[in-house]
């Protein structure tokens, strides 16, 4: 517990890693904190995101448990938006704090987008993490025995790999729609920049084929309205920069199970534009301003919801810098440490 309480109240919107971060730190400045999540578990992209065999869901819980300890509240199941509005739950607390992460995924809009078997990714690893945690899962998407496509190259999309090769998949291939990264730091990207080589993750060293300038044209079903397989064209890249697929090159994939691991677009964003008026960047995070305040006075923007899709040491990071501005917003002045980022090791952590 703090040793000295502020009467100030706090809501942070989200428990993945920026809002556990900021929850805690904020607990111990002695605010009263409230974290709210939508999901029946706590932990967000840590709990349902992250297969068990990457992060076992125990150091989660050790963290849950020290901040209850510490004094910071939990509310699971409690959709901001729906079961609590946005705008009475900033009438409710002194500050808010957004960290609801950027999880709007990035479609593939071809011929055959709506055949059954084409699924987003994380609608397969949420499915997967609920029943290694013990939950029934109705009609749980599953890969024994099917042939499983994964389009893009992320750690998504390697989560994907390594639960698909655990269900038993018949085949798993990754395909990307750009060149094979080089085996050696480019000359354009010298140290301290994080160069972007070829790299064999876990998931990959299980097995599985990756497949490079692979662009997927079309879906392709059966008459029953599932996937059979793929069309698949060698990329070219044009005088433009832009790619497209190369006429003549076309060919088939079989496929049971294709699964989208193509990026996030950014925080869902209907109910905070309408009950907030919060604004959106181009990349259609959160606008804020560097001390991660949004337009909307007393309302913070952390983690993949202001900077987009990125990493969980940044989320962690930036997690610990906002606690920081929102107690300094409340108190004039903050006595939390300034946080560590990523990148002041020498090491582009960026998105």
């Amino acid at each position: 517990m703090p040793q000295r309480l502020t009467g100030k109240t706090v809501a942070v919107v989200g428990s993945g890693p920026a809002g556990m971060a900021a929850a805690q730190q904020l607990t111990r400045a002695g605010h009263t904190v409230a974290v709210y999540e939508r999901d029946d578990r706590l932990g967000g992209l840590l709990r349902y995101g992250i297969p068990d065999f990457k992060m076992e869901k125990q150091h989660v819980d050790f963290r849950i448990e020290q901040m209850e300890a510490e004094g910071t509240r939990f509310y699971p199941s409690t959709a901001i938006g729906e079961d609590i509005s946005w705008d009475s739950l900033r009438e409710s607390y002194d500050a808010v704090v957004v960290a609801t992460g950027a999880m709007v995924p990035r479609d593939l809009p071809i011929p055959g987008r709506g055949l059954d078997g084409v699924h987003f990714a994380m609608e397969y690893l949420v499915q997967s993490n609920k029943a290694t945690a013990g939950d029934a899962v109705e009609d749980q998407l599953h890969a024994e025995g099917k042939h499983v496509i994964v389009l893009g190259g992320g750690d998504t999309g390697a989560d994907c790999i390594g639960t698909a090769h655990r269900h038993g998949a018949a085949s798993v291939t990754t395909l990307a729609i750009g060149a094979q990264p080089p085996q050696e730091r480019p000359e354009n990207q010298p140290w301290p920049v994080d160069p972007k080589i070829f790299e064999i993750t876990s998931a990959d060293e299980e097995g599985g084929e990756r497949r490079y300038l692979a662009s997927t044209v079309e879906f392709l079903g059966d008459e029953e309205g599932r996937v059979r397989a793929l069309k698949v064209a060698e990329t070219q890249y044009n005088e433009d920069g832009s790619r497209t697929p190369m006429d003549g090159t076309e060919h088939e994939i079989p496929a049971d199970l294709v699964l989208l691991a193509l990026g996030f677009t950014g925080p869902e964003q209907d109910t905070l534009s309408e009950q907030l008026g919060t604004g959106f960047d181009r990349r259609g995070a959160l606008d804020r301003g560097e001390d991660y305040m949004t337009d909307v006075d007393g309302v913070f923007s952390v983690g993949d919801a202001g900077r987009g899709a990125s990493l969980v040491v940044w989320a962690i990071a930036e997690g610990r810098a906002v606690a920081k501005e929102v107690d300094s917003y409340l108190e004039g002045e903050s006595r939390l440490p300034a946080p560590v980022k990523p990148s002041d090791h020498g090491i582009s952590l960026s998105a």
